[in-house]
């Protein structure tokens, strides 16, 4: 049995190796108090468990004493045996206890969707899997997870995410869908039915929309998401750039509507004759325009290769925008539909380039595309844009 110790920055790490049975415990426990002796103040301690294969009741003990020194002690990567012994124990509900994750691989996988927080691809006709970009982190991950479940709980026909699993280095997680394939390849194979995905498409839309998320909740502000990925692109455009940008997100009324904030076609499975949701790491509540002006930037004016991102021509994607919009604002009168198209579009210039924000590996021709871009969409239509803010407020949420 090994118990090594070394310092991370102002914690303490635990490497466990081998059976914590009754013989080797107590020599265990004197060993980890002499190496934590020798490095000081610390502020907390992790054990890292990936290489304990057993625990007895007197390992039990060992976990114990030093849970009691470090209140937020944390004991990792712990293989399904062991995780076993402590769940039934009582251990997990006393401290905090990460199960190791399995690992899979997607080598041979068809990809069914790319974006700037991952890839999703088909593991077989009943699953899927989306990869997070390399670098983050294991909070992200389970950030979506618990949006997941609150949408469903709410009312989002969203696929069951049910497991969190190693991609090599990288996080994925397990969606469960049955026969499924995204809106896109659907409007890809069959581009004659695209009236009737259109329909489908808005209806998903007004469902979200309908539903109100009430306080205290653990969704959060979408408004407050926007804003803060406004300022993480400060590091490519300057300060009045932001400033314009703050001041079109500004404008927008505040509101309780359950928000997607990622409803491009490659985020809907077609299940049967039903539209379900994946990726739902951003999750949030607010204005509906949010989420329109989102779906818009993607589905209508995306910066990039269209038809790889999207998965089908621009202009299929042109016209099923106008056909959504059609069906989504039903009844509205023609005046006051090109009124609320010219609002979405205004929402949609900001996340044009707040997508940005999503990592920190964009490659510079990328980064040098979206600060073009934004030249011509938003510097040379600054006054255009301010003045169809200043008529957010008459967006008012039924």
């Amino acid at each position: 049995m090994k118990a090594i110790v070394s310092k991370e920055g102002t914690h303490a790490l635990l490497r466990l190796e081998g059976r914590l049975d009754t013989a080797a415990s107590q020599q265990v426990s004197m060993n980890i108090d002499e190496q934590l002796a020798t490095l000081g103040h610390v502020d907390g301690l992790v054990c890292d468990a990936t290489g304990l294969e057993y625990i007895s009741s007197s390992g039990l003990r060992v976990l114990l004493t030093l849970r009691k020194r470090y209140p937020d002690f944390l004991l990792k990567e712990v293989c399904s045996e062991v995780y076993e012994v402590l769940e039934m124990t009582g251990f997990t509900k006393m401290m905090t206890v990460e199960r190791a994750l399995r690992s899979m691989s997607v080598d041979g996988c068809e990809e069914i969707g790319r974006g700037g927080v991952g890839i999703v691809y088909r593991i077989n006709e009943d699953t899927i899997i989306k990869v997070f970009r390399e670098g983050t982190d294991i909070s992200e991950v389970r950030r979506e997870i618990t949006m997941s479940k609150e949408a469903f709980v709410l009312g989002m026909p969203t696929a069951i995410s049910f497991d969190v699993v190693r991609v090599g280095s990288q996080y994925g997680l397990v969606y469960e869908l049955l026969n499924a394939e995204t809106l896109s390849a659907c409007i890809y194979k069959n581009p004659s039915r695209l009236d009737e995905y259109a329909s489908l498409y808005a209806g998903l839309f007004r469902q979200l929309h309908s539903i109100e998320v009430q306080q205290p909740s653990l969704i959060p502000n979408a408004m407050q998401h926007v804003e803060e990925s406004i300022h993480y692109i400060s590091r490519y455009f300057d300060a009045p750039s932001i400033d314009l940008l703050l001041s079109i997100v500004s404008a927008i009324p505040q509101a309780n509507r359950l928000l997607h904030c990622d409803l491009q076609t490659k985020n809907a499975m077609m299940q049967g004759d039903e539209l379900m949701l994946i990726d739902m790491g951003e999750v949030g509540y607010g204005h509906p325009m949010i989420d329109l002006g989102n779906a818009h930037s993607a589905i209508v004016a995306l910066i990039g290769d269209y038809e790889k991102i999207i998965g089908f021509p621009r202009e299929i994607g042109l016209d099923l925008w106008k056909r959504t919009m059609h069906y989504y604002f039903e009844g509205l009168s023609e005046v006051d539909f090109a009124h609320r198209m010219e609002q979405i579009e205004a929402v949609s210039v900001v996340r044009n380039f707040t997508w940005l924000s999503l990592s920190d590996s964009f490659p510079e021709a990328v980064i040098k595309e979206c600060q073009q871009a934004f030249g011509e969409r938003v510097l040379k239509r600054k006054d255009y844009l301010l003045d169809i803010s200043r008529t957010f407020s008459d967006w008012t949420v039924k």
